[in-house]
């Protein structure tokens, strides 16, 4: 049995789902499966879907707007799965039982593309570790030189992100 914190209700149905997904042919990684709060998942979901990141203020204001979008607006996350091995798939506390159902379903779907697709055949399977590490060696940096330099110099590199062509990799 994989490890998993369903409750054991969505965990019967999350074997049926599994079971289902593979007799029609997807094929996909593990999925370790975290039911969250609303807070929680917001939170999660402003640091990229990785519980582990670097200390920066974007991740607090992706927060607020997520918060915001979703008190004022209406917007909900229902799941958010990271591509890894195993996947992690975060879903929504209080979701009735057949929004948990389709969004296990759906995350099954994700976690075949993910694992299938050549687009994605170059990711990091172990990204949860990674941005670990990278928390952890910017706060040694942090500690060393101080944040205000450390933010600085975040802030600067973060400017060119849109610069950035990600389909470079792929051109032959």
């Amino acid at each position: 049995m994989k490890k998993t914190s369903l409750p054991p209700e969505l965990q019967a149905a999350w074997e049926e789902i599994e079971d289902h997904a593979k007799n029609y042919g997807l094929d996909f990684y593990p999925i370790i499966y975290e039911v969250l709060d609303y807070r929680t998942l917001y939170e999660t979901a402003a640091l990229g879907g990785f519980p582990t990141r670097y200390p920066h203020w974007r991740f607090g204001m992706e927060y607020d707007q997520l918060i915001k979008g979703h008190v004022w607006l209406g917007s909900t996350i229902y799941e958010m799965v990271i591509n890894t091995n195993p996947s992690y798939a975060y879903l929504l506390e209080g979701n009735e039982m057949v929004t948990q159902k389709m969004v296990m379903a759906h995350v099954a779907g994700h976690v075949d593309f993910f694992k299938n697709n050549m687009w994605f055949s170059h990711t990091n399977r172990k990204m949860l570790d990674e941005m670990a590490n990278h928390a952890a060696r910017i706060q040694r940096i942090v500690d060393r030189q101080g944040y205000e330099m450390v933010e600085d110099f975040i802030d600067t590199c973060l400017s060119l992100d849109n610069l950035i062509d990600y389909h470079a990799p792929y051109i032959k």
